[in-house]
């Protein structure tokens, strides 16, 4: 498996699709990756992933031949350097409001003269087959993928600044942050008016930048339409839905 396998496919134009996944189990990541999902999400904001649980996760990822990512918690740039270190190949970085909050973020996550990303990938060289630090150094800063989350009314009206910030390659939108924030707290509604405007609001800042438009999306059908719609990364459903409604039609099936 190559060192980086998730940015050359974004850069070339395709699309991928990605699992995502939250309840920090190494063999149900890498489960996902054998099916033949070319990236795997570990959320560490909002599911079970520790750091101990990572390492073992972001292993298992490239084991079953998938390029791993991680999102961390709210402002904890300093996961987001340490998880590249353990090997990931993308961070997705929640609640990136504006051009301020993308340079810190693309400051732990690239080495100069991007960032200053500090020296220290012990666990990715050893995973990537890395033979010496200068071949890892050299390929990293177009290898490692930041993306920012655009959840807000503020990073939807900063999108372009965003996406104009060296050092940030993907604006990924948080449909159900954006669409909660949009509304002042009283629905989710992914698809209402405002929010679908949105949507293409924002993937247009990233085309016209040069950057990739991602997206998360709960099941397939909405994945395969934000593609048709312009999404390049498209993260899909999760582990734990997965599960669950694998065992809801297995039940619904025995009870018939």
């Amino acid at each position: 498996m190559a060192a980086f396998s998730l940015a050359p496919k974004l850069r070339a134009g395709e699309t991928v699709f990605s699992a995502w996944t939250t309840l920090a189990s190494p063999l149900v990541v890498e489960a996902l990756a054998r099916e033949g999902f070319a990236a795997v999400n570990l959320d560490a904001q909002h599911g079970m992933w520790d750091v101990a649980a990572l390492i073992a996760g972001i292993g298992a990822v490239r084991a079953g031949g998938a390029a791993p990512l991680v999102r961390v918690p709210l402002e904890d740039f300093a996961l987001a350097s340490r998880a590249l270190d353990l090997g990931a190949e993308a961070i997705i970085a929640p609640m990136i409001n504006n051009g301020v909050d993308a340079r810190r973020f693309a400051s732990a996550a690239k080495y100069p003269p991007l960032g200053e990303r500090s020296w220290g990938p012990v666990r990715a060289t050893m995973l990537q087959g890395a033979s010496a630090p200068a071949d890892y150094i050299r390929a990293a800063n177009d290898g490692t993928l930041t993306m920012a989350m655009i959840e807000t009314p503020s990073a939807l009206n900063n999108a372009d600044e965003i996406a104009a910030t060296p050092g940030i390659d993907c604006l990924f939108i948080g449909p159900y942050d954006l669409a909660t924030s949009l509304s002042a707290g009283r629905a989710q509604d992914i698809t209402a008016p405002e929010v679908e405007r949105a949507v293409d609001t924002i993937c247009a800042a990233a085309v016209k930048a040069g950057k990739i438009p991602g997206i998360y999306c709960r099941d397939a059908a909405r994945a395969l339409a934000m593609a048709k719609r312009g999404f390049r990364f498209v993260a899909v459903a999760s582990d734990l839905i997965i599960l669950r409604e694998g065992a809801a039609a297995i039940l619904k099936a025995l009870k018939a």
